[in-house]
């Protein structure tokens, strides 16, 4: 025997092919030989991390709320037929379909931290069609609140996560492929034993089980969703522009409109993030209606007097343009297509009502740094930024001024002009805008000056920190509520009627979860008759609407005030 296997090793190392053969038996021995000692535990760390992350992937939730070891003890399905999928397909493509499975996990992933983030800040999932552009004020919020540096190290961050996620889910599944390709009678088995169990659990716990029941299914469900949502936002377009064409006021004479607020001073103050939870939370509710409270009592005594009520905004947590776009419009304006559809639109605003009406029509947009082309479509005569504004004072986080020095330009920029019209003109708040921190305190009036006086009350400011956001909310509505306020006991007149408005709640870190869309919003004069016109919407009297204050839809109130305030026969709608 032992002279026969030398004869054999002799000719087949005198054959041309020895060099080859002995590589593929090497390479075949250092592959398939059982391995030992580290190499055999690292096969197993490995093998064990790429099966962790798929598992991971697919039952992760995509509500940060319910991050937790319940959402990890479940069966997901989505495994369970990837796997029979991978058995059932032959060799030749089942490689290519495990690589494409594996991308496809990859972008579900990245759906689910993109809702995640949209649900907490916004409380709505991420919309694949409409929602990109809102990136692209993410960035400009970091950049604003945490400098040029700060937002460019966060967006490489999430370009590189993302990438990163794709191409180690890629390299999981196919991972896990080549163990259930070596492993085809125990990977069969053990598929066959959770469907079972996944089976008995859905039918014990049904539909009804709860945000994360053990047979799970979200991560397929994610994908019919958004599957589904692309078409829907496609069609949104078309019905928007179908109720945009609906308009009763379109053709009313310009003198007849806002008939019973001619020589009127109308201002529309929007404090950001001025929510129902303001006035009614009981974390924010005695400090805040104090505020109301005492503020009321001063203009009380100077002879002002005011009906609230609440407004359902399109929007929460962000996105003020569109809650303004909504209440100017008549339009529920609720994404970002919306929009630029309405901005393209010939629709009647409410403030294109009062220029055609012979009101000069002026908007103090702190926020904003650029051109803004939409204010001709909202009917400005006039927009004041950042740029014009004169402010030389510090910002305050991303706020880029305080409320006071913004209601002290409307006095010194509009209202303090010689020879001026009526005029109507809106303010788009920010003091109380996200982070929340630091919040200016008010000064006297007559110190406003450029700002600077400010200057002092960024020194040792605190940095943003979570637990305490809810205080610092707090204090920043204060804030914003005791300037506007404070503005009307010192310059407002018998021609002021003030709409205070919030114009949306605040992120859920804030109000919780499941809170209202609602707003309140306060009318404010001098004039009795102004008030009097508004007694058949059934508002609360006073700056706090109360608990059985109706509520409308905010893209409601244009109609409801031109026909308030025009000729009793107005139409509506």
């Amino acid at each position: 025997m032992r002279k026969a296997i030398r004869e054999a090793t002799t000719r087949l190392r005198r054959s041309p092919h020895f060099g080859a053969i002995a590589l593929l038996a090497a390479l075949r021995k250092r592959v398939m030989a059982p391995k030992c000692g580290k190499g055999r535990v690292t096969a197993a760390v490995v093998t064990a991390l790429a099966g962790l992350l798929v598992f991971l992937a697919l039952v992760a939730p995509r509500d940060v709320n319910q991050l937790g070891p319940a959402a990890f003890l479940r069966i997901p399905v989505e495994g369970l037929l990837g796997v029979a999928l991978l058995l059932a397909l032959p060799a030749r493509t089942r490689r290519v379909a495990a690589a494409a499975g594996g991308a496809l996990i990859g972008v579900l992933v990245l759906l689910k931290l993109f809702d995640m983030g949209f649900l907490a800040v916004l409380a709505r999932p991420f919309d694949p069609v409409l929602d990109w552009v809102l990136l692209g004020n993410a960035q400009e919020f970091l950049s604003d609140s945490y400098g040029s540096t700060g937002a460019l190290g966060a967006t490489v961050a999430v370009v590189v996560l993302a990438v990163a996620v794709l191409v180690v889910l890629v390299w999981a599944v196919l991972h896990v492929t080549r163990l259930v390709e070596g492993h085809r009678t125990a990977a069969l088995r053990a598929v066959a034993v959770l469907a079972v169990a996944w089976l008995a659990a859905f039918a014990i716990v049904g539909r009804d089980g709860g945000p994360i029941p053990v047979a799970a299914r979200s991560t397929a469900a994610l994908a019919v969703e958004k599957a589904r949502q692309v078409p829907a936002s496609l069609r949104d377009e078309r019905e928007f522009t179908a109720q945009a064409k609906i308009d009763a006021f379109r053709g009313v004479p310009p003198d007849q409109m806002l008939t019973a607020l001619r020589g009127k001073d109308v201002v529309v103050a929007f404090v950001e993030s001025y929510g129902r939870s303001a006035v009614e939370d009981p974390q924010f509710a005695p400090q805040v209606t104090g505020v109301l409270d005492a503020a009321a009592a001063r203009l009380g005594a100077a002879g002002f007097a005011a009906r609230s009520g609440w407004l359902t905004s399109p929007v929460t947590g962000g996105g003020s343009w569109m809650a303004h776009a909504t209440f100017y419009s008549g339009l529920r304006i609720d994404n970002e297509q919306r929009y630029r559809s309405l901005v393209a639109s010939d629709r009647l605003t409410l403030t294109q009502a009062f220029r055609r009406a012979s009101w000069e029509t002026a908007a103090l947009m702190p926020a904003t740094d650029r051109a803004w082309p939409e204010g001709e479509f909202f009917g400005f005569d006039r927009v004041h930024d950042a740029r014009t504004l004169g402010y030389r004072g510090p910002t305050f986080s991303w706020s880029p001024m305080p409320d006071q020095y913004v209601l002290s330009a409307l006095e010194r920029m509009e209202r303090g002009r010689p020879d001026r019209g009526p005029l109507m003109a809106e303010l788009a708040l920010t003091s109380s805008h996200v982070p929340w921190t630091p919040t200016p305190r008010l000064v006297d009036w007559d110190a406003v000056g450029d700002g600077s006086v400010f200057a002092p009350m960024v020194v040792d400011a605190p940095p943003y920190d979570d637990s305490r956001s809810r205080l610092d909310y707090r204090t920043s509505i204060e804030y914003s509520l005791t300037s506007v306020l404070s503005y009307a006991e010192t310059y407002g007149d018998d021609d002021l009627v003030l709409v205070l408005l919030g114009d949306h709640q605040p992120a859920p870190i804030i109000t919780g979860e499941n809170a209202s869309h609602d707003v309140p919003i306060t009318i404010v004069s001098r004039d009795r008759a102004v008030l009097d016109r508004i007694s058949p919407w059934g508002w609360a009297d006073g700056y706090t609407p109360g608990p059985q204050t109706p509520v409308w839809p905010m893209e409601a109130f244009r109609d409801r005030f031109l026909t308030a305030f025009g000729p009793r026969a107005a139409p509506t709608r």
